[in-house]
């Protein structure tokens, strides 16, 4: 039983965009930034992911 690389690759992917999703949510942005941030994650999982993972609301750790 074999896992082609492409289903591996989507899969990991997949994780990705949920773990992206629930932080955004969990997030204490606007309601409008978060529609937004879900919206590009979903409509577009790898570029969405990598931008969330760049540019995407960060919770300012407490030092």
């Amino acid at each position: 039983m074999t896992i082609e690389i492409g289903g591996l690759f989507g899969i990991l992917i997949l994780i990705g965009d949920v773990y992206a999703v629930l932080n955004v949510v969990q997030s204490h942005k606007t309601l409008a930034v978060k529609a937004t941030w879900i919206v590009a994650i979903i409509l577009l999982p790898v570029a969405g992911l990598l931008a969330w993972a760049l540019f995407g609301p960060r919770e300012r750790e407490v030092a």
